[in-house]
């Protein structure tokens, strides 16, 4: 699809006139007196937090937000593939797909040895390893993966529309934990400026942003250290005989600086990541007065011996680079979590703050939501237990300061000059750059993240089952077949963002006879008063509202029915008792899920999954009563 052929504009890039499109404003409303949670900032990260809570229409959520309205022009643009995977369980993986660009490889340039003061392709590499995920790393505007969630959470059964418009002034946390924290707000819009609202919340999440009020509430602060490196970003509409302007390219230069390019959607609109000068100690970027025509003059020194031209320039800012990270992510003292459970949580750029250049900023932010939106319904629900929210920060800053650590090494790396001679202290070898690249793929891809510690990572004494599968990682979906339907699909698009925990039960070979281990879990979970689905389920909701259990045979789908199956994979739902005929799949001839992700065949496997899609544990099909333990570790029995 391309676009942005006339310039640059925001908004859907299929319709003539995208603000005509938008939908009406919101009249501004007083904010509500009494919520379960606030949301302060709608970002990438508050939009995923809500659009997650959307799903539960018990649950009261205001979003509040400083901006006057909705982002039109994103800075963040990255979409790595375990977002995109993210992007599905919400049901608009294939939209953002549709309007993006897709990046499949990526070009490297350095001096080239006979002319140093030009560049020449040196190598290309894929942009991520074959098979680490279904989805792909693509680029789009930030405002547009906005509108997805907007346009979700307006859908919802009880609409969630962002308030704009409102400055947090501070919050008050009770010393009872029982009472609601107190927001306080001042409203920036022209009809009531000044005026100052108060919101009683349960639970506050603070998704405001590197200079976040909500963390400075809480007595947090992010520490950390400068590189004091200046980069300039652009996004231009450019002409240029540089053959790589449609390849995602690290650039470096002899002398003149380094830069990276990653092509935008709509085959015209290109972003560069320019390297400017070195600041001195404790210097801000914003004294050297750096302007655009600089940027772009840097550019075309960089790309020397090639032309460049820039006709539009969309957006540009210049930055440095630092990384600091928050020491705890909510408002529990270190050492205090067995006597009181998290009312007040930060998250995204409020917690840790990097560099662009690995697009993980954004990635990161909306996953820490996608682990916080789910615990937060279970525990407002009565699902779990309050303690439950204390594995948001344990789970979160691990993997933040695993993005620290990897940022500040690929900053300086990307940063240094081309090594001159073997005893170069200060350059990098371009070869060594392009391993690091190489090695950390799964990292940037978001597909490396592995949570541990209990209740919510189980052991893992029989990780053997399914080694394809691992524990604490992300479910890696894989093709199957649909049974009632022979409909090909990915076992992974079943799971969607609504905090249900997925069971998916492996069968071993002996399906479907009557004493199989597989047959007797299904009797089991069913029927047995002690299985989790009949302990966690409350009365008259449907059999799956907790648990949704889906099963992969052995046999080819045409040598099964759905009949052939447990009733528990046929439960009846809604208000006509209707069977559910979607819960059973057979391998894909062509990439068996078995061998894809080394399924123990003889003795088949249970992958329990969390509703954020990690993986909780992998147990035996007859380990009924670990199966028990790990859910009572966390949920409450219902009434």
């Amino acid at each position: 699809m391309q676009f942005h052929l006339d310039g640059f504009r925001p908004g859907d890039p299929t319709i003539a006139d995208p603000a005509a499109a938008l939908p009406p404003d919101v009249p501004m409303r007083p904010l509500p007196d009494d919520v379960d949670v606030l949301i302060v900032g709608s970002g990438p990260t508050g939009l995923t937090l809500a659009a997650q809570l959307a799903a539960f229409p018990e649950i009261s959520v205001c979003l509040a937000e400083a901006k006057p309205g909705p982002l039109r022009l994103g800075q963040a643009d990255g979409i790595a593939c375990r977002t995109m995977e993210m992007f599905e369980a919400f049901g608009f993986a294939h939209l953002i797909e549709r309007e993006a660009y897709q990046v499949n490889e990526v070009v490297f340039w350095k001096p080239d040895p006979d002319r140093p003061d030009t560049i020449r392709r040196d190598d290309r590499i894929p942009d991520v390893e074959e098979g680490i995920s279904e989805m792909p790393h693509v680029i789009l505007n930030q405002a547009r993966v906005h509108d997805r969630y907007l346009e979700l959470m307006r859908h919802a059964e009880t609409p969630i529309v962002p308030d704009y418009s409102r400055r947090l002034v501070d919050l008050d946390l009770p010393a009872d934990g029982d009472e609601p924290v107190v927001a306080r707000f001042e409203r920036l819009d022209d009809e009531h400026p000044g005026v100052i609202e108060t919101v009683r919340a349960r639970y506050v999440v603070g998704c405001d942003g590197a200079r976040s009020q909500v963390r400075r509430s809480i007595g947090r602060e992010l520490v950390g250290d400068a590189a004091n490196q200046a980069w300039g970003v652009m996004d231009v509409l450019c002409v240029t005989d540089f053959p790589d302007i449609r390849y995602k390219a690290v650039v470096h230069s002899s002398d003149q600086g380094n830069l990276l390019i990653i092509p935008r959607e709509g085959g015209h609109l290109v972003r560069l990541y320019i390297e400017l000068d070195q600041l001195d100690e404790g210097e801000r970027v914003a004294n050297r007065n750096i302007t655009v025509e600089r940027l772009i003059e840097a550019a075309g020194r960089i790309l020397a011996p090639y032309t460049f031209e820039v006709h539009e320039v969309a957006w540009w800012s210049v930055y440095e680079i630092g990384q600091r990270l928050c020491d705890k992510y909510d408002d529990v003292a270190a050492g205090h979590e067995a006597s009181c459970a998290p009312r007040v949580f930060i998250a995204g750029d409020a917690c840790h703050t990097h560099s662009p250049k690995a697009g993980q900023g954004m990635n990161v932010s909306m996953r820490d939501a996608y682990n916080l939106g789910w615990k937060l319904a279970a525990v407002i629900g009565g699902r779990a237990h309050a303690e439950l929210l204390h594995s948001y920060s344990e789970e979160r800053w691990a993997v933040a300061k695993q993005l620290i650590d990897f940022d500040r090494e690929f900053a300086q790396m990307f940063s240094a000059p081309p090594k001159t001679s073997d005893d170069d202290e200060h350059g990098v070898d371009p070869a060594v750059f392009q391993e690091y690249f190489r090695q950390h793929g799964r990292f940037t891809a978001g597909v490396a993240t592995q949570y541990h510690g209990a209740p919510l990572t189980g052991t893992t004494e029989h990780q053997h089952l399914a080694t394809g599968f691992v524990v604490g990682m992300r479910f890696h979906s894989a093709p199957v077949v649909r049974v009632a339907d022979g409909k090909p699909l990915h076992l992974g698009h079943v799971h969607r963002a609504d905090g249900r925990f997925r069971l998916y039960l492996f069968a071993d070979r002996s399906v479907p006879e009557p004493d199989s281990a597989f047959v007797r879990l299904c009797a089991f979970l069913a029927d047995d008063p002690g299985s989790p689905i009949c302990r966690h389920t409350r009365l008259g909701a449907d059999p799956d509202s907790v648990f949704d259990v889906r099963a992969v045979l052995q046999a080819s789908h045409h040598d099964l029915t759905i009949h052939d199956v447990p009733s528990l994979l046929r439960p009846r739902k809604g208000r006509y008792g209707l069977i559910d005929h979607e819960k059973v799949f057979a391998p894909d001839p062509t990439a068996d899920v078995f061998d894809l992700r080394h399924i123990d065949r003889d003795i088949g496997a249970m992958v329990i999954v969390r509703p954020d899609q990690h993986i909780g544990v992998v147990l035996p099909l007859d380990a009924t009563d670990e199966l028990i333990g790990y859910f009572d570790a966390f949920l409450i029995p219902s009434a």
